[in-house]
Parts: structure tokens; C-alpha cells; sequence
């Protein structure tokens, strides 16, 4: 019986290449100079501290640049809202999504299980697994799950015959 998994992942070692590069680049660029500017990442939370809203926006473009180089959908990006950090200074937490959330996974079910494809959908985790008895069933899932427009980069990995 013919399977695959629809997965949410964002390759973190490229993710830390990038934030090293922007790291770089805060530290060679101009209008950096003098500032208190930097960019971390600690798990999958990427902590951007700028002095400024323009410094702020400038080290997101930077950051956005870079994972598209690295080949990483900017949709896995999660940009909270800037807070307040020490003198003037604003800090903005970026969450790595990793992983389908709960809801999303329900409503990937539902929207499977309304089409009317002899396929099966397990929640496994933060991963869904797809089987049916026809690799074309498979693939017509596939393509209705592109169609839905989700804000989450997925991938279908894991296909077995």
C-alpha cells in the first residue's frame, strides 16, 4: 500500500548559516557601524536586537535574503511583534516553524476526507501520513493540498510503494 508523509521542516543548519551571514554583514555594513545591532539563534527562535524601527527592518531584509539564498521558504519565518529591550533599543523574536500545528493538520484532514479520494490520513505528531491503494489517489492528494494556499511551507517526503 502506497504512502507518504506531509512534513513542515526548515533545515536549521541553513538557517544558522544565514543568521551567521547576516551576523557578518551587520558587522561590515556602514550604517551599522556603532551600533548595538545583532542577530542570534538559540533552538529555533532567531532574537534580533537593533537600535532603531529602520535598523530593524534593514536586519529582516538582510535575514529574508539569506534563507531564500539558503534555499528555505520564507513562509517558515514567524515574526512576533517587536518589544522593547534596554535603552532605546527594540529586540524582535523570529520563530523556525517546525512541524504541523494541530489545526492546520485538522482542516488538511478535513478538506482530504471532503474530496472523496480512497486515501487514509493519519495525525502522526507534527506529521501527517497519507496511504491508499493507488499511487495516483497519492498524487491527487498532493495536488489538492498545494491548492489549499497554506501559510506553511510543506513537504511530501517519505513516499513508499
Amino acid at each position: 500500500m502506497p504512502t507518504f508523509d506531509i512534513v513542515s521542516r526548515a533545515n536549521l543548519a541553513e538557517v544558522d548559516n544565514a543568521v551567521n551571514n547576516v551576523a557578518r554583514e551587520i558587522r561590515q555594513r556602514y550604517d551599522f557601524k556603532g551600533s548595538g545591532s545583532t542577530i542570534e539563534r538559540d533552538e529555533s527562535v532567531v532574537t534580533i536586537l537593533a537600535d532603531d524601527d529602520m535598523q530593524l527592518r534593514a536586519i529582516r531584509e538582510m535575514l529574508d535574503q539569506h534563507i531564500v539564498r539558503r534555499k528555505i521558504d520564507v513562509r517558515a519565518l514567524d515574526y512576533k511583534t517587536p518589544e522593547k529591550a534596554s535603552g532605546d533599543g527594540l529586540r524582535q523574536r523570529v520563530t523556525v516553524q517546525q512541524g504541523i500545528p494541530a489545526d492546520l493538520a485538522k482542516s488538511i484532514v478535513k478538506s482530504v476526507k471532503g474530496s472523496k479520494l480512497k486515501v487514509q490520513v493519519a495525525v502522526q505528531g507534527d506529521e501527517l501520513r497519507v496511504s491508499g491503494k493507488k499511487r495516483d489517489d497519492l498524487q491527487d492528494v498532493i495536488a489538492l493540498v498545494k491548492e489549499m494556499k497554506v501559510d506553511q511551507p510543506l513537504q511530501y517526503v517519505n513516499f513508499r510503494d
